[in-house]
């Protein structure tokens, strides 16, 4: 799987992550902090591999910044993604299973390498639920981000 990785920062699990997805088999575009030819504050980076998503050229998106909660704002600004920031493998579970999210967001200050390994077991494991009830939501945000006031 082809996934785009932002980080503002290369401290905590940012390069251990870049690592893990290789070691995983996937392939990663680098945005951020994790390239020296881009700009690395966390809008900026987020928002790149949130495009790259959106547009095509990745599957998924995984976006990290001191707590991730920055990182997951700026993606979900960007039309077609659902970011989620996960902080262990419960919610990145239920963020794939419930809410078809396409890009995750970490905490670079607080997922530690255990965490890391549990968390992206889960989401890459789970899968989009085929509920009725769970896709009519996911079919909701879209009909929400086309009726957003500009």
């Amino acid at each position: 799987m082809r996934i785009s990785v932002a980080a503002d920062e290369r401290v905590g699990v940012a390069q251990e992550l870049v690592e893990e997805l290789a070691r995983r088999g996937h392939e990663t575009v680098l945005h951020g902090a994790l390239v020296d030819a881009e700009r690395d504050d966390w809008a900026w980076a987020s928002e790149a591999a949130a495009r790259d998503v959106a547009a095509g050229r990745a599957e998924q998106g995984i976006v990290c910044c001191w707590t991730g909660t920055g990182a997951s704002i700026a993606a979900n600004k960007v039309a077609g993604i659902r970011a989620a920031l996960c902080g262990d493998a419960a919610t990145a579970k239920g963020a794939r299973q419930w809410n078809d999210a396409n890009v995750l967001a970490l905490s670079l200050r607080s997922t530690s390498s255990a965490e890391l390994q549990e968390i992206l077991d889960a989401w890459f494991t789970a899968e989009p639920s085929v509920e009725v009830d769970d896709r009519a939501n996911i079919a909701h945000l879209s009909k929400i981000e086309r009726t957003r006031e500009h």
